[in-house]
């Protein structure tokens, strides 16, 4: 292989070689290589553990624990020149010993791994934010079957033969092939994913489809999206009956529900999670700093606007984030408790209105000033 040196045209040639001749350690140089440059893998993940051993009645170890981007966990296994001929094996070992994790257990395992680094953060936070959640307690994690991630310089035979039949089987499954090489005593790698084959297309297409169908069939499915659909039903009858407000929104599987203020990026929203309800304004415009001289502004008016509300609002400006919001909650509800419905929707229409009516004409002034 060769390089272009820009400047002079030149080509500069590298030499291929072997993890063994590099000396290349498989855990305290390839792991550490993959924790720090997860997108060699093809995708945005985040590493939980790393030589995790969690497993009853077992030392086996696995040697890198991640979350992908739809809460899946996913199993990481690297090896060096050779894959071997067990790794499958061992792989789906792990993915099984895996499937049993629950919500909780996934957040300590991660809590462990970060409190062994500086700084490392509180893991309901971080998996929030990699996630796009607002509320840990709306985190779903490792729902779905888990996935393999396979790391080598080389794939024996019988290694992709059987990676291929299960990917055919919906078996989430990938090979990357990783090569090594020296530039003026610099180790240089190269990944290239050989499972999924990039340009069997017909096959491709074929496994995606048949994904697609199984994920709409899920979907339509999955009880809590059901749930949300209902409970948001029944809470825009009771809605449309009071108020005009909501009347051209429609039900929707997420947690909240929203409807505009007049005003671009300036929403009334209906929050319901298993957790608790909310009525908010939610301001997210052009940019933070916009974002924050509105709310500024509305905070001015805090007495005047809780004085007609007739309670204390929840002002929060949210600083390190692009939106701000002004709502008003009701704690200790579920909107996966049916008994609940009936407190919560009388709670969400009746200050969703008052909400409205207290805040609108200091919003008209700020708008029409700003």
């Amino acid at each position: 292989m060769f390089l272009i040196n820009r400047e002079s045209n030149e080509a500069i040639s590298l030499s291929k070689k072997t993890f063994q001749e590099l000396n290349f350690k498989e855990r305290q140089h390839l792991q550490e290589w993959i924790c720090k440059n997860t997108d060699i893998l093809g995708e945005r993940l985040l590493i939980i553990q790393k030589e995790f051993s969690g497993f009853d009645d077992t030392r086996e170890r696995l040697d890198l624990l991640a979350i992908d981007e739809d809460g899946n966990l996913v199993i990481v296994e690297n090896k060096l020149d050779d894959s071997g001929k067990d790794v499958v094996w061992q792989s789906l070992k792990y993915a099984s010993y895996c499937s049993g994790l629950t919500k909780n257990d996934i957040r300590m395992i991660f809590q462990e791994y970060l409190d062994l680094q500086k700084d490392g953060g509180v893991a309901e936070n971080i998996l929030c934010e990699f996630l796009q959640v607002d509320d840990f307690n709306e985190v779903e994690l490792n729902y779905d079957d888990q996935r393999i991630i396979m790391i080598a310089a080389n794939f024996r035979k019988e290694v992709t033969s059987t990676a291929l039949w299960l990917l055919e089987h919906n078996i989430k499954i990938k090979c990357i092939k990783v090569t090594p090489y020296e530039l003026e005593g610099q180790i240089l790698l190269d990944t290239e994913q050989i499972i999924p084959i990039t340009d069997a297309e017909e096959y491709l297409i074929k496994v995606a489809n048949k994904k697609q169908e199984e994920v709409k069939i899920k979907e339509q499915n999955q009880a809590r999206y059901n749930v949300r659909v209902d409970f948001w039903t029944r809470l825009l009858e009771e809605m449309n009956k009071k108020s005009n407000l909501f009347s051209n929104v429609n039900p929707t599987k997420d947690n909240w529900l929203g409807t505009g203020s007049g005003y671009s990026g300036i929403a009334y929203t209906f929050t319901a999670t298993g957790s608790y309800a909310r009525v908010e304004l939610w301001i997210n415009r052009g940019s933070q700093d916009e974002n924050k001289a509105i709310f500024d502004k509305l905070f001015v008016n805090r007495d005047k606007v809780e004085t007609k509300f007739e309670a204390e609002l929840d002002w929060q400006r949210l600083d390190d984030g692009k939106g701000s919001r002004i709502a008003y909650s009701l704690s200790n509800v579920s909107i996966f408790n049916e008994d609940n419905w009936t407190e919560m929707i009388h709670f969400l229409t009746d200050h969703m209105i008052k909400l409205e009516k207290s805040i609108k004409e200091p919003l008209q002034k700020v708008m029409k000033g700003s």
